[in-house]
């Protein structure tokens, strides 16, 4: 803590609380743009969370791998995938050799919708990055890699394999 001009302390930049406050005020904010996009679409939150990951997956993911990120059972991932396939967001191939295995595809007109919504959180983040330098960047982004693997390490034992 670091005193502060009315002679009470301030946070100082390593305070636990405030990294706890900033980040509930960004997953607060980004969660408002998330409803509004579910709310557009007629999907629920979790169909947008399964969109992001099948998003940011290096590699097509499966059902399997998808329920496994989601905590979900296998009938609630079925019912998130059919929504997202009906809505026009997903496509499901049988691609690799072995055709029982079910490759999950974000559709291209699917993504353009997404970006067109989310595209007030790219210019925000893009107004904030502005403000920092590239190796400050490289430290915010190390720390925000570092939070979201320890996050994965805190839920994975506790995540029951359905």
């Amino acid at each position: 803590m670091t005193s502060s001009d009315d002679g009470g302390t301030a946070p100082g930049p390593a305070d636990l609380r405030a990294f706890a406050v900033e980040l509930r005020r960004m997953n607060g904010e980004i969660n408002r743009l998330v409803h509004g996009f579910a709310n557009d679409q007629g999907l629920h939150t979790t169909d947008i969370q399964a969109l992001a990951a099948i998003l940011d997956a290096e590699t097509p993911l499966t059902p399997g791998r998808l329920r496994d990120h989601l905590g979900l059972t296998s009938g609630a991932v079925t019912a998130c995938l059919d929504r997202l396939e009906r809505a026009g967001h997903i496509r499901r191939s049988r691609e690799s050799a072995d055709r029982r295995v079910v490759h999950l595809h974000y559709l291209a007109g699917a993504r353009s919708a997404a970006r067109s919504h989310f595209r007030p959180l790219a210019e925000a983040t893009e107004r904030a990055r502005a403000g920092f330098s590239e190796p400050e960047l490289a430290v915010v982004l190390r720390f925000l890699a570092s939070v979201n693997d320890e996050l994965t390490e805190v839920r994975s034992p506790r995540s029951p394999r359905r």
